[in-house]
């Protein structure tokens, strides 16, 4: 009888060691809000927004969704860099560049470029499938006769997440 509880007792005690020394899997560790941020506009690696299939584009309240039909914005990021590209941006966007959060507000972006969309702080709000972006181009002084004057106004690009 001794030899049998023995028995129990040393594979009981075998298998708690055992269990006990199973490593547990680590949390994974939180994101940061930048972190959060930026997926919401590249997701993992990249997401790309576009006007087709539901999107609308405006200037002052008024659409121009038929100017921008084709528009597509991609915005990429890494532990090294964030970028984007856009197709048939017009006048407004540059093809490519850099982005950057707006110093203390996550909820703000600029574009690096060219282009009258670049500089400005442009607002973004995210929904599961739609990204809407807001922002403003000043025209430069009084003169409408100063290139890039006749593409003033607020617009606001509804899109759509690429499938």
């Amino acid at each position: 009888m001794n030899k049998l509880f023995l028995n129990l007792f040393l594979i009981s005690a075998f298998g708690l060691v055992l269990f006990g020394c199973k490593k547990k899997d680590d949390p994974a560790p939180s994101k940061t809000p930048e972190e959060l941020a930026i997926e919401n506009l590249a997701g993992e690696s990249s997401l790309t927004w576009t006007v087709a299939n539901g999107g609308s584009v405006t200037r002052d309240g008024n659409s121009e969704t038929n100017v921008y039909q084709n528009f597509e914005i991609t915005f990429s990021a890494n532990a090294n860099s964030k970028t984007y590209n856009t197709i048939s941006g017009g006048e407004i966007f540059d093809s490519s560049g850099n982005w950057n959060f707006v110093t203390g507000d996550l909820s703000k972006f600029t574009l690096a470029g060219t282009r009258p969309a670049s500089g400005p702080e442009i607002s973004y709000t995210r929904s599961t499938n739609d990204l809407i972006l807001t922002f403003s181009i000043v025209a430069p002084g009084a003169d409408i006769n100063i290139p890039g004057a006749a593409l003033a106004g607020n617009y606001k690009f509804s899109l759509k997440r690429k499938q």
